[in-house]
C-alpha cells in the first residue's frame, strides 16, 4: 500500500480478518484491494466504507484457482445438477463459473461430455445441442456467446437421462482388455485374395440385406464372447424405442435357420 494513508472502522478489520480465516497474506490482499478502490476524504487518507469491503469480498469470492479445488467443486456441481435434472442450479452453477473467469471453451467440451455421458440415446440431439453451443461461442465470442452455453445447460437438463452407452462401453473396454487379441471370426473376414478365400475368409457370411427382416442369426463377437450383451436400452426418451427395436431383433434372430 506503500505511503497511502487509510481509515477504516474496527468493524471493517474485524470482516477482514474474519474473511481470511488466518492467512495474513489473504487478508493483506484483501485490505490493500479495498485501499485501491476507496475514494479520499477531506483529510487525504482513502476510506474503506462497508459498502466497498462488500464488493471487494464478493468479486473474491466469485475468483478461484482454475486448476484449485474449488474448480473441481464447481464443475462438479454443474454436473451433477444437470444429471439430476435441475436446469436453475446448472443455470446457476455455469454463472458461478463463467463469472469467475473460467474457459468457456472447457464448459462447452464438459457439455458435450455430460451429452453422451448422462443423456445418451434418450435424446440423441443433445449431442448435436452442445456442439452447436460451442460453435455458437466460438463464432459469437464473450459475453454474447454465454447465452448458447446457457441454452445447452438447461436443454441437458431437462433432457431424459440415461447412462447405458457409458456403462455398455465401460463394460466392452473391461473385456477388451481382458481378451487382448481374440481373432475375428471367419465369416466376417474379408476375403480379399484367392488364398483367403480358400481358407474360408468370408465362408457362411450372410449378407442383411438379402434377408426379409434384414437381420440374420450370425453371430459378429468373437467366437469367445459370443453372446455377450453389452448394450442395454433404459425406457426413457427415444431409448425407449431403442429397446423395442432390439427385442425385436432378438426375438429375429431366435427364430429357426430356415425361416430367417
Amino acid at each position: 500500500m506503500g505511503n497511502e494513508a487509510a481509515e477504516a472502522s474496527d468493524d471493517i478489520l474485524f470482516r477482514i480478518a474474519s474473511f481470511a480465516n488466518g492467512d495474513a497474506r489473504a487478508g493483506y490482499n484483501t485490505l490493500e484491494l479495498a485501499v485501491r478502490g476507496a475514494q479520499p476524504s477531506e483529510k487525504g487518507a482513502c476510506v474503506i466504507t462497508p459498502e466497498l469491503l462488500e464488493d471487494v469480498l464478493q468479486r473474491k469470492l466469485l475468483r478461484y484457482d482454475k486448476a484449485g479445488e474449488e474448480h473441481y467443486n464447481l464443475i462438479s456441481a454443474l454436473h451433477k445438477s444437470i444429471r439430476n435434472s435441475d436446469p436453475d442450479a446448472a443455470l446457476y452453477w455455469l454463472a458461478r463459473m463463467l463469472e469467475s473467469g473460467e474457459d468457456p471453451l472447457y464448459l462447452a467440451r464438459r457439455m458435450v461430455r455430460m451429452a453422451s455421458e448422462d443423456i445418451g440415446l434418450a435424446e440423441p440431439g443433445a449431442l448435436a445441442v452442445t456442439l452447436a453451443a460451442k460453435d455458437a461461442f466460438d463464432f459469437l465470442g464473450a459475453p454474447e456467446g454465454h447465452l448458447a452455453l446457457a441454452q445447452a445447460a438447461v436443454y441437458l437438463s431437462l433432457a431424459p437421462k440415461s447412462n447405458a452407452v457409458y456403462t455398455a462401453y465401460g463394460e466392452v473396454i473391461e473385456d477388451v482388455h481382458k481378451t487382448e487379441a481374440e481373432p475375428v471370426p471367419l465369416h466376417i473376414r474379408n476375403a480379399v485374395t484367392g488364398l483367403m478365400k480358400n481358407i474360408s475368409y468370408g465362408k457362411g457370411y450372410k449378407y442383411a440385406h438379402n434377408f426379409d427382416d434384414k437381420v440374420t442369426d450370425m453371430t459378429c463377437l468373437p467366437d469367445n464372447l459370443a453372446g455377450r450383451t453389452y448394450y442395454q436400452p433404459t425406457d426413457q426418451g427415444f431409448e425407449q424405442r431403442l429397446r423395442q427395436r432390439l427385442d425385436e431383433i432378438r426375438k429375429i434372430r431366435s427364430r429357426p435357420s430356415s425361416s430367417l
